[in-house]
């Protein structure tokens, strides 16, 4: 049984994160994003940092996770984005099941 997993990918502005979470669903790595503000404190090259960004929230199948951090890395702005991968130990298997239709690992770009 393939497993479903949440990745977090945080974009430096709502553009960034449209753009990014547009292309992973248009590609079905992904089966949706969730796009949220938040607001940053993170070191970088020595420097302390506090700025806003904005938190893509992804539901996608762990098959697609390599394919999702390729895609991610050749269209992020930043050097080094976050992308984490959260396992989803469980939920409602009406939206598992559309989370694997939408985001098949067979039918990604």
């Amino acid at each position: 049984m393939e497993k479903y997993i949440v990745v977090l990918i945080t974009a430096a502005n709502d553009d960034e994160a449209s753009m990014l979470g547009k292309a992973l669903v248009q590609e079905k790595l992904i089966a949706c994003a969730n796009l949220s503000p938040v607001n940053s404190i993170y070191r970088w090259k020595g420097e302390l940092y506090e700025e806003a960004e904005v938190m893509l929230t992804c539901k996608a199948m762990e098959a697609n996770l390599e394919k999702i951090i390729a895609r991610v890395k050749e269209l992020h702005s930043y050097e080094v984005p976050e992308i984490i991968a959260l396992p989803i130990l469980g939920g409602s298997k009406d939206y598992l099941d559309w989370v694997e239709e939408n985001s098949s690992s067979e039918s990604g770009k």
